[in-house]
């Protein structure tokens, strides 16, 4: 028998249930655990389920397959929640990211109602007071009006309206951190003047959960922001003084456009320029705080919200210890659900060019396991790094990711990461790791790394790389960079196994050597 929703002004059996949408991404795979410890429980909302498992916290929630614009899917998602955390938004995705965005929201929204939910929480962007919607960038434009409809949903809601967000791994601490650390002087756009108040990510976390419990007749939007009002020039300059760098020159130049800034942050920065650009055309607006009324529902203890110098020393601190739990690149999966994958039967989307490579090493598979896991990064590709750099500074120039997103972990990886220009698609811990590649191509492409043992117990490297061309440009593609796999790809296998031999080598003792010697991987 079906149940019936509850209405807003029942009490939840139990302890709280919250439905978490983009858990997947930098604010939603912070705020999960946060809920956890708060004593709630927790729901993820995934078009891809596998993408959560190998969250820490994965084993403490439920998981329910679904996505915004699919009302069907969201159904049995919001079944016997109490609170819904809003936190998808469609940036970067193309130009009618707007309708996208609306659309999502109205159907959130009205099956939110439908289901009795009793609040809905949504992070939202700080807008100017003095400048109309109509006039305002697509992206807060966009955030705003997603704001709005929540607001009419006839659901109690929640708006929290924040600027620049703080936080090792936020779009806006990697902007601020690449910028300054690799300009020691600037030329840069007028909007470096621009008069912002930024929150650190741990007061935007403690007010998302406080959002939880706030009685129901609350239904209003909140800025939300720090104690520091400063300009983008402020920041960079403290930034220096936090990080220990010397002085910046910023020499601010009034005829850079938001265009030419974002191909500037792309260059310069690991955000690619598609993403720039809207975050660029948003920077030329004043958002300051107007009021501070979330405290009387959350109330701020003594130290918070933290001051920009504060957060700032946090995030460097975390990156430093190579404790980024989230980044802001996690919530850009690859790909649409159509798109086939290199395991389908008989390959389900046409022609698949691959390159197999394949070497004994004289290592424990646990040893190889180590190399492959820790690929890419500062441990670079393990081939002619001259190649590599010079592809991603293509991909960069094209408007791709290039290979400056790195790393979330220095050892460990998990599905959905970023990794450079390539997004980890599967693990299986201690056997295979795959790679799509989200660099700019005329096609699709993977890379396979698998640890395993032979038909006689020796150690296994298996190496390959996948593509799919799409149409002529594709297929001149492959053909045109095929002559170089046996020196990149060949080299890639030859130096992951020398590598591993000469972890197992080091670990043992001396005497311990492979099939052709140990050594570091040569270029």
């Amino acid at each position: 028998m079906a149940t019936r929703p509850r209405t807003p002004s029942e009490p939840a059996p139990g302890r709280t249930l919250c439905l978490v949408t983009g858990a997947s991404g930098y604010i939603g795979g912070r705020l999960v655990p946060e809920l956890l410890d708060a004593g709630h429980r927790v729901r993820c909302l995934a078009r891809t389920p596998a993408h959560l498992r190998d969250h820490p916290w994965a084993d403490r929630v439920e998981v329910a397959r679904g996505d915004v614009t699919d009302a069907a899917s969201l159904r049995p998602a919001f079944r016997d929640v109490d609170v819904a955390y809003y936190l998808v938004h469609s940036l970067g995705a193309g130009r009618d990211f707007e309708e996208t965005d609306r659309n999502a929201a109205r159907t959130f929204a009205e099956e939110a109602r439908a289901a009795g939910v009793r609040r809905i929480v949504y992070l939202g962007g700080l807008t100017p007071a003095d400048v109309p919607e109509p006039q305002l960038s697509p992206h807060l434009r966009s955030r705003a009006e997603v704001g709005r409809i929540l607001l009419a949903s006839g659901v109690p809601t929640t708006v929290l309206r924040a600027a620049v967000v703080i936080g090792s791994g936020s779009a806006s601490f990697e902007m601020l951190r690449y910028l300054t650390e690799r300009l020691p002087v600037m030329v840069t756009p007028s909007w470096v003047g621009t008069r912002v108040q930024p929150i650190g990510v741990r007061d935007v976390l403690r007010y998302l959960v406080g959002s939880a419990t706030m009685p129901e007749d609350v239904n209003r939007a909140f800025d939300i922001g720090g104690p520091d009002v400063l300009t983008y020039h402020d920041m960079m300059v403290r930034y220096a003084a936090v990080a220990g760098l010397p002085r910046r020159l910023i020499l601010p130049v009034p005829m850079l456009t938001p265009g030419l800034s974002s191909h500037w942050i792309g260059l310069v920065t690991p955000v690619p320029a598609a993403l720039a650009r809207p975050l660029a055309e948003s920077l030329r607006y004043e958002v300051v705080c107007t009021e501070h009324d979330i405290a009387a529902y959350v109330p701020d203890a003594p130290g918070t919200p933290a001051p920009f110098d504060q957060a700032l020393s946090l995030a460097l601190q975390r990156v430093q210890e190579a404790r980024v739990t989230t980044r802001w690149s996690s919530a850009l999966l690859p790909g649409a659900p159509s798109d086939p994958l290199p395991t389908d039967p008989d390959w389900a989307g046409g022609s698949l060019y691959t390159d197999e490579r394949e070497r004994t090493v004289d290592a424990d598979p646990h040893a190889l396991w180590q190399v492959i896991e820790g690929i890419g990064g500062e441990n670079g590709w393990y081939s002619f790094p001259l190649a590599w750099a010079v592809r991603g500074w293509f991909d960069r120039l094209a408007g791709g990711a290039g290979l400056r997103r790195g790393r979330r972990d220095a050892q460990r990886l998990r599905v959905g990461d970023a990794l450079d220009f390539w997004r980890v698609e599967e693990i299986e811990r201690g056997i295979l790791l795959r790679l799509r590649a989200e660099m700019r191509l005329p096609g699709l492409a993977w890379l396979e790394m698998r640890a395993e043992r032979d038909d006689t117990g020796r150690t296994r490297y298996r190496q390959r790389a996948l593509f799919h061309p799409r149409g002529l440009a594709g297929q001149v593609y492959w053909w045109s960079v095929a002559p170089f796999h046996a020196v990149v790809f060949g080299g890639m296998a030859r130096n992951i196994a020398r590598t591993a031999e000469k972890a197992a080598a080091d670990r043992t003792g001396p005497g311990v050597t492979g099939p052709n010697g140990v050594g570091s991987p040569q270029p």
